[in-house]
């Protein structure tokens, strides 16, 4: 749901007037692309028995659906970089693809991070530039992302679904691969 409500904020921030019709298109697609595909593709891998459950607790589990959102993260970040008003949003899913790269060579040394977090600190990350490129102030709705990510942060170490390392490399990687993206591109 991250990247769905992600692109609402951008379409009420952008300057760029936008058609209704287009902004439905690009809400049913990255809805779709970010939550009901990965959503299918976790049942079906339950079903399989290549999963023991959604929680994706081990790494060999996350291996897989991790793959499988690289892929559509690239998709989606390559697709809207050629589109002009959507431009801004292709950077928004490059940046998360580059820390969802990271995340995916993190596990060859059998480090496990928190992909809630990075999903939050990739908005923050990206809105910080946003407003930036802009001239819009933005400090309401990255108040509100940090309190989410905390709570969220709080959350996963109460229910011992990460540790603090995991949570922080998240955050870091999340926050770093927006701007590393923004600078490369």
């Amino acid at each position: 749901m991250i990247p769905t409500i992600g692109v609402i904020l951008f379409l009420l921030l952008t300057p760029t007037v936008i058609a209704r019709e287009r902004q439905y298109i690009l809400l049913s697609l990255v809805f779709i692309a970010t939550y009901i595909i990965p959503l299918i593709t976790l049942a079906l891998l339950k079903a399989f028995g290549v999963i023991n459950s959604f929680d994706l607790a081990s790494i060999k589990e996350r291996k897989i659906p991790l793959f499988i959102m690289l892929i559509i993260f690239y998709v989606l970040g390559r697709f809207l970089l050629n589109i002009p008003a959507f431009s801004g949003l292709g950077m928004l899913f490059f940046g998360t693809n580059l820390a969802l790269v990271v995340i995916y060579f993190l596990f060859l040394f059998d480090i496990k991070t928190s992909l809630h977090i990075m999903s939050l600190s990739s908005a923050i990350g990206f809105f910080l530039i946003f407003g930036s490129i802009h001239s819009i102030v933005v400090l309401p709705i990255i108040s509100v992302l940090i309190l989410l990510t905390g709570i969220l942060a709080s959350a996963r170490l109460y229910l011992k679904a990460h540790t603090k390392l995991e949570i922080y490399i998240g955050f870091f990687l999340g926050m770093f691969s927006q701007f590393a993206i923004f600078y490369i591109l």
